[in-house]
Formats: C-alpha cells, structure tokens, sequence
C-alpha cells in the first residue's frame, strides 16, 4: 500500500494524472489503477477529475496528513536502518532561513562533515512557513526557524543599515518577500515604513543598501564585517535591536534518524550564545 499512497501524494504536488504518472514512470492506466486501488481500501472517492485539472475530495483532504506522515515514516526508519546496518552513508536535511544559511550554520557543517565525512548533509534555504511543512511531510529532518516550540539555539539581534553616505531621516527601506521571519517583525515594528523594495536574497539586500537606495532591517551577524569594514552603518533606532530566538525544530527526538540526531547534539553543545533570559532549553527527550 505504500506505492498507492506515494502515487496519492504525487497526484497532489503534480495536479494531474498525467503528469504524476510521468514523474512515477508510469503509464496513465497503471497509475490510476493504484489510486483504485486506495479508494477501494478506504471505501471513498480521493480525486475530483476535470477539465482543470485534479482536486481532492474530502476524503482525500482527510487522508493528506496521514498520507505524508506514513511515508515519512517509512522513510525515517528505512534510513535509520540502513544507517545502523552500515549499508550506505547517512544523510541529514536540514531547511533554514537566509541568516542561518549564510552565516550562522556553515561553521558547524563544516566541523559536522569533519567529524562524519560519510554523512551526506543537504541544507535548503526556505521560509519558516516551508520549512515546517517540509519537517510535517517527511522531507527535512531539522530546521532552524524562530519558532515557539523548538529547542532554542540562538539569539539573533536584528538592526537597521545604511549607506555610510546616506540620509537615513527620511531613506525609504528595503525588505525580504512576506513570509520570512524578519519581514514579519519589519512589519510589526515598522508599520508605515516607505518600502521601495522587497528582495530575496540577503546579500541582494546589502547591495541595495551599500549602493544607497535605503535602509534595511538585518541580522547582526549577517552585516557585521561589513559594518567593521565600513562598508554598512548600523542606524541607532528606539525599535532595535530586536531579538528573535532561533530555534532547532524537528518531529521529535525518539524520530530522528541517528546521523540527524548527531548533528543535533553538536548545533546543541557547540552552540552560539543565547541571551541571559533565553539559555534554558528543554529536556533533550521532549517530543518537538
């Protein structure tokens, strides 16, 4: 039953039949022969089937969830084996943010693959939003996000930058796409703010910056040779710094394949500093 459910969620990500059945390098007739197979089991519907395409019924929206976390599942537990048996070399994914991506993580994979140099790491840049899904649905098994219930790792100050040159009294900004963290406290904290871009990529960010064109609200740790070099100037302001706590996010600790849960015990024990008042993790066994 495991194909049927893969070829479910295929049909999902994909909208059509047709081209799930390409990416399952099967014929049209085999593929919706396995989802019959499942609405037999299940005794319901899964799919709407028309003209624009292929939707779920709502016997199949109830099956989603159950669907990814099955898999995953398998999945963990297939990798964990073959790990344990020395079959092949492990792998860790892990999803993270523009900052921790850039500048926060690398030290540590690097130390990681020092230490596990068989040990595949696979590292996607993403939104807290995706990320989340992504650890839900089987395809990551860590993520550095700011979120409530992740175990804290490391306290991040937000500032704002300029130009050296600029007029930063009336300077418009520049901003990361709504969906990343920053940009959500940008907002909160800076509700009329004249944005006059909204950009990417960090480094798009202080390009945009250093060439004068406004201020931007960054991470500390990513601006801070730029700001020693004197290419960037931090812009005191009465709303910064702003902290936010990054977090290590997974599925839980028991669920974690044992090259992911190695690479968690180092992000942990080797971790950057955290604030005074956010240093308290929580016990290593509670389910995240």
């Amino acid at each position: 039953m495991l194909d049927e459910l893969r070829h479910f969620l295929l049909i999902v990500e994909n909208g059509t039949f047709t081209e799930a059945a390409r990416r399952a390098h099967l014929s049209q007739p085999a593929l919706t022969a396995s989802i019959r197979r499942l609405e037999d089991l299940h005794g319901a519907r899964l799919f709407h089937r028309g003209r624009g395409g292929t939707s779920l019924t709502a016997e199949g929206r109830a099956l989603l969830p159950s669907a990814r976390t099955a898999l995953a599942a398998v999945e963990t537990g297939r990798r964990a084996v073959a790990e344990v048996a020395g079959l092949r070399a492990g792998e860790v994914r892990i999803g993270a943010g523009a900052t921790a991506c850039t500048y926060l993580l690398p030290p540590f994979l690097a130390a990681f693959r020092k230490k596990y140099p068989g040990v595949r790491l696979h590292l996607r840049e993403a939104t807290t939003p995706m990320v989340i899904e992504a650890l839900a649905g089987g395809q990551l098994d860590l993520g550095i996000v700011t979120h409530p219930d992740g175990e804290p790792w490391f306290s991040d100050e937000l500032i704002l930058i300029a130009a050296p040159s600029s007029d930063t009294s009336h300077a418009p900004f520049l901003t990361f796409p709504r969906g990343a963290t920053s940009r959500d406290l940008f907002d909160r904290h800076f509700p009329s703010a004249n944005i006059v871009m909204e950009l990417g990529s960090i480094s798009a960010v202080k390009g945009n910056v250093r060439a004068g064109i406004g201020m931007a609200l960054v991470s500390r740790s990513a601006v801070q040779a730029d700001v020693l070099a004197g290419r960037l100037v931090e812009v005191p302001h009465k709303a910064t710094p702003i902290t936010r706590m990054l977090s290590i996010l997974h599925q839980g600790v028991d669920r974690l394949s044992p090259s992911a849960s190695a690479l968690r015990r180092l992000l942990l024990e080797k971790g950057l500093p955290l604030t005074p008042k956010s240093n308290k993790r929580p016990p290593s066994g509670k389910k995240r």
